[in-house]
């Protein structure tokens, strides 16, 4: 390839790989040895992460991830195995809304649960995640501090892959219907990912409850939720 080729080439394929990526909590990364995670762990768990935010690929082949990694589809679907009896991956069923064909996909937030209680149980050695995790909570809860990026890509994130067609239809309920505030929606979220329970339902109940209490903004949900956890601490 010509200099002059390859200059552009270079230039064509650096502003393609600047356009896009996938996303993954820096907390992740922080932690995944102390929690028990190799470097193949990791890299697998980061590879399935890949093929759901970049391709749309929701259960990736033990071929087509051992291809990436260089592993056999044996010694892959040995990580697998292993990853998912300790709780750090599942596979997770569910039917597509459009075509109505039953599927499986690949479900981390065992991973992300884990590093949330290694955060927690260990704050002086999380340094700098605590950090990260206090400055996120803010960003959450400021009234005055216009989102930095938009709800559905929020959750996109928090998730770790793209979110289907009825989600993004409960989400559009949330605020069109039900009439939520956005900054609630968002905190509610915030809430799920705190308590390790990812899941829309789970979302969905906290703002139910919320407006049940009359919670209308931000600063009146961490009130009530701190109420809750210090009345749940009195009992146990």
């Amino acid at each position: 390839m010509k200099d002059g080729n390859r200059d552009a080439f270079v230039h064509g394929m650096t502003a393609a790989m600047s356009g896009g990526g996938v996303f993954m909590p820096a907390v992740l990364l922080r932690s995944y040895r102390a929690i028990g995670l190799n470097d193949t762990d990791a890299m697998l768990l980061i590879h399935i992460a890949a093929f759901k935010q970049a391709e749309n690929i929701e259960f990736p082949t033990l071929e087509q991830l051992g291809e990436r990694m260089g592993l056999s589809a044996k010694a892959v679907g040995q990580h697998v195995q292993r990853l998912m009896k300790e709780g750090f991956l599942a596979i997770d069923e569910y039917i597509d809304p459009v075509s109505g064909i039953q599927s499986e996909t690949y479900n981390w937030n065992g991973w992300i649960v884990k590093a949330a209680e290694w955060v927690t149980d260990h704050p002086s050695r999380a340094g700098s995640a605590a950090q990260e995790l206090e400055s996120r909570d803010r960003s959450y809860t400021s009234p005055s501090q216009p989102p930095d990026i938009n709800l559905f890509s929020l959750f996109e994130q928090e998730f770790g892959r793209p979110l289907s067609p009825m989600e993004l239809e409960t989400i559009s309920g949330w605020l069109d219907a039900d009439r939520y505030p956005e900054e609630l929606v968002r905190f509610a979220l915030k809430e799920a990912v705190f308590a390790g329970k990812l899941h829309f339902r789970y979302i969905d109940r906290i703002l139910l409850e919320w407006s049940r209490n009359r919670v209308t903004n931000s600063e009146e949900a961490r009130a009530h939720a701190n109420r809750f956890r210090s009345s749940s601490n009195k009992k146990s």
